[in-house]
C-alpha cells in the first residue's frame, strides 16, 4: 500500500548548521518554466558521462511513472528536475532470481493487472511523499538525501516506500549531482566513494543460460567469460563477441536452430544435459576464436561437488552462490578449499551488515553488487568500500529484468570494480567511456583487485 500523510509526520529536516553547503533549502513554490527542459544524464537521451557545464544543485521537482524493463514488467522510471530545469531520468531494474533477505520489491499484488507485479503504490510513493519532501535538496550530497529517504521508510528492508521507490530516486539524484559538479557520472561517483583511480572493468559476457534465467535442464543460471587477456575494454568487448557468435554456430551445429534461442539474460538456451557439456561447448569456442589463455570462465550456481572434482578441467577463476543463503558452514568450507573467486550474491545481497557477517565467517572472497538489492546508491558503495577493504573482489551486476538505464557502467569504473556482469547496454556506454578517458587501465588479469 501507499503511505497516508500520517505516517509521515516525523519531522526529517535539521536547522542545525553545517560546515558543509546546506542540505536542505526551504521549498519553493515556483512554476515550472514553459520553456523545454534540458534533458541531462537522461537514460533515453544522452550518455550518462556526457555533462555540459555545471548546473543547480537543488532539486525542483520529482516525478515518477511505471515502465515495462525487458522482460515486459513494469519497473519504476524516476525524472528528477533541478531548479534550472535541467532532467535526470533513471530507471529501475528487477531481478527474476531474487535473495530472501533483498530489500522490498514493492508490488501492487492486483493480480488482474500485470499479473500483481504492477508498481503504481511505489510510483505514488515518490510522488506524492518522498519528491515534496526533497524539494530543494542538495544533489551533490548523496549520502546525506539517501539518509532522508531512509529515515522516512523507517524499516529495515525499505518495506513501507519500497526498495524500487527509493532506488529510483536515488539514482536521479546521483546523475544530478555530476551535473551540478559539471563532471561525468563516473567521475562523481569517483569523488563520492574517494576511489583513487578509474579503472576500466572485465565485462563478464553471459553467453549459456539455464536454471530460472531459461527453459533447459542446466542446473547453473549463467556460463559467463572473461576477457580477462585483454589490453583494453574495447579489445575484451571484441574478444567476447567474437566468442559468442562462434558458440552460436557450435550450438546450431549440433543441437538445432532452436537451440540457438536465448534465455533472460541473452546467453543462449541449449538443452544441454550437465555442466560438463556446456562447458565444453565454451571451450570448444574459446578455442575456435584464437582465444585460449586469454579467455577464463565464470559460472553462477556452481555445483561445488562439480568444482571440486572436474573443475579443475577447465579455466574457472570465478563461481557465484553455490550454496544455500542461510548455509554459511558450506560457504566457509568451500572458501577455505579453493583458491579462485567465490561471489556472494544471495548470500550478501549487497547488504553491508551480511558482507560484515560473511567476512567474519569468511564465507566467500568477492561481492555481487547489485544496486537494487539494496536500493540506494549511498549503500552500494559502502557494500562496494567494505568488500574492497577485505581484500574482496567487487563485480558489479546487472539484473535479468533491465531498462535502458546504463548507470552500473559508471559505477563500475567509478568505484574501479574491476569486473562487471552485465548486457549490451551498459557496454556500450563503457566503450564510450573508455574513448572519452583515453589512457585508462584494464583491470585485466587483476580483476579481482584492480
Amino acid at each position: 500500500m501507499a503511505l497516508t500523510p500520517s505516517q509521515l509526520s516525523k519531522p526529517i529536516f535539521s536547522t542545525k548548521p553545517t560546515s558543509q553547503t546546506p542540505l536542505f533549502s526551504l521549498p519553493t513554490t515556483q512554476k515550472i518554466k514553459s520553456r523545454p527542459f534540458n534533458v541531462r544524464s537522461s537514460v533515453a537521451v544522452a550518455p550518462s558521462s556526457t555533462v555540459a557545464s555545471k548546473a543547480s544543485a537543488k532539486v525542483k521537482k520529482v516525478k515518477a511513472r511505471q515502465i515495462v524493463d525487458s522482460r515486459g514488467n513494469p519497473t519504476v522510471e524516476v525524472d528528477l528536475i533541478t531548479e534550472d530545469d535541467n532532467l535526470y531520468r533513471s530507471a529501475v531494474p528487477s531481478g527474476a532470481s531474487t535473495g530472501i533477505y533483498e530489500a522490498l520489491e514493492l508490488r501492487d499484488g492486483d493480480k488482474s493487472v500485470y499479473g500483481g507485479k504492477g508498481v503504481l503504490n511505489a510510483v505514488e510513493n515518490i510522488n506524492e511523499f518522498l519528491g515534496p519532501k526533497l524539494i530543494g535538496v542538495d544533489v551533490r550530497n548523496q549520502t546525506d538525501v539517501d539518509g532522508v529517504m531512509l529515515e522516512i521508510d523507517g524499516t529495515p528492508n525499505k518495506s513501507k516506500l519500497g526498495a524500487n521507490a527509493i532506488l529510483g530516486v536515488s539514482l536521479s539524484v546521483c546523475r544530478a549531482g555530476a551535473g551540478a559538479k559539471g563532471v561525468p557520472l563516473y567521475r562523481h561517483i569517483q569523488e563520492i566513494s574517494n576511489t583513487k583511480e578509474l579503472v576500466m572493468p572485465v565485462p563478464a559476457f553471459n553467453v549459456i543460460n539455464g536454471g530460472s534465467h531459461a527453459g533447459n535442464n542446466l542446473a547453473m543460471q549463467e556460463f559467463m567469460i572473461l576477457p580477462v587477456g585483454a589490453t583494453s575494454f574495447s579489445e575484451a568487448f571484441q574478444m567476447g563477441s567474437e566468442v559468442y557468435h562462434i558458440l552460436k554456430g557450435i550450438i546450431k551445429a549440433k543441437y538445432g536452430q532452436d537451440a540457438c534461442n536465448v534465455g533472460d539474460e541473452g546467453g543462449f538456451a541449449p538443452n544441454v544435459q550437465d555442466n560438463r557439456e556446456g562447458l565444453v561447448l565454451l571451450i570448444d569456442a574459446i578455442e575456435k576464436a584464437g582465444y585460449t589463455g586469454k579467455i577464463k570462465i565464470g559460472m553462477d550456481v556452481a555445483a561445488s561437488e562439480f568444482l571440486t572434482k572436474d573443475g579443475k578441467d577447465f579455466p574457472i577463476v570465478s563461481i557465484e552462490d553455490p550454496f544455500d543463503q542461510d548455509d554459511w558452514s558450506s560457504w566457509s568450507s568451500l572458501q577455505s578449499s579453493v583458491g579462485i573467486q567465490l561471489v556472494g550474491d544471495d548470500l550478501l545481497v549487497t547488504n553491508p551488515k551480511r558482507i560484515a557477517e560473511a567476512i567474519g565467517k569468511k564465507a566467500c572472497n568477492a561481492l555481487l553488487l547489485k544496486v537494487n538489492q539494496i536500493g540506494t546508491v549511498t549503500e552500494s558503495i559502502q557494500a562496494a568500500l567494505d568488500s574492497k577493504a577485505a581484500g574482496w573482489g567487487v563485480m558489479v551486476s546487472h539484473r535479468s529484468g533491465e531498462t535502458e538505464d546504463n548507470f552500473i557502467a559508471d559505477l563500475s569504473v567509478g568505484l574501479a570494480s574491476g569486473q562487471i556482469k552485465t548486457e549490451l547496454l551498459a557496454k556500450r556506454a563503457l566503450l564510450r567511456i573508455e574513448e572519452e578517458l583515453g589512457n585508462v587501465r584494464y583491470a585485466g588479469e587483476a580483476f579481482r583487485s584492480p
